[in-house]
């Protein structure tokens, strides 16, 4: 509990800022909880931890952790927050595809999707607590798949509320500026008592995709990254319907 609230604290000033919840509160949101069904919520089967890099600026680097549902054999819908806490920051969310359907989007839609076959062969991306033999079918999925990841809330810079537009975010690449800040790394790995180095032995056996489109990554090729700027635009005045 200690850890949770440091955690939802930065230099002695609550994020976000509040007052504390009242007992009503409690009280209703617990009677709200007991009446309401949440499907979407309980869909969340996996939580996954790696890390994300910004894409115009890929020096600042964050720990992530995705709360994962199916939809299907081919698309993943995660819910990113900056820890696993009870008070953890929703600070993003991430589609994941299959290549099957990465290979169907427009060439300047896949610009903003990133691969995962390095992610999970280093060990970077783990199932926290879950034993390595049990998500090793999932994880030789998930090295083929593409995701896209948009962060809402800059958490890491010290924002106390979600400010400015969504901010684009790859993953973790073998190149320059793909690589994880090792402290990161460290951190993570104490964290949660593993080593991403010996998972990272452990999965050697774990295929490598035929193929990574280029599109993907972009900035590997390219050394260009995307950013989102808001600009004021007239509002539609025709009323749809009457």
């Amino acid at each position: 509990m200690a850890a949770a609230a440091a955690a939802a604290e930065q230099g002695g000033e609550k994020i976000p800022p509040g007052k504390p919840m009242s007992m009503e509160q409690h009280m209703l949101d617990k009677g709200a909880q007991m009446l309401q069904s949440l499907k979407p919520v309980k869909q969340m089967n996996q939580h996954i931890c790696t890390f994300a890099l910004y894409s115009q600026d890929m020096t600042r680097q964050i720990e992530t952790h995705h709360f994962v549902t199916r939809l299907n054999q081919d698309f993943l819908q995660c819910a990113v927050y900056d820890s696993d806490d009870s008070t953890a920051r929703l600070i993003g969310v991430e589609y994941i595809v299959s290549d099957k359907i990465f290979e169907s989007l427009p060439t300047d839609e896949q610009k903003l999707w990133h691969s995962h076959a390095y992610e999970i062969k280093s060990g970077l991306l783990v199932n926290p607590r879950v034993p390595e033999m049990v998500v090793r079918p999932e994880l030789e999925n998930l090295a083929k798949t593409y995701g896209k990841f948009w962060c809402t809330w800059q958490t890491d810079r010290g924002d106390k509320l979600p400010m400015g537009p969504p901010v684009l975010m790859m993953s973790p690449q073998p190149v320059n500026l793909g690589m994880v800040n090792p402290d990161l790394i460290v951190k993570r790995d104490d964290k949660y008592n593993i080593s991403s180095e010996a998972l990272k032995n452990g999965r050697i056996e774990i295929p490598e995709p035929e193929w990574i489109n280029p599109h993907a990554d972009y900035w590997k090729q390219h050394g260009v990254g995307f950013f989102i700027d808001v600009e004021a635009t007239e509002m539609k005045k025709i009323v749809p319907f009457p």
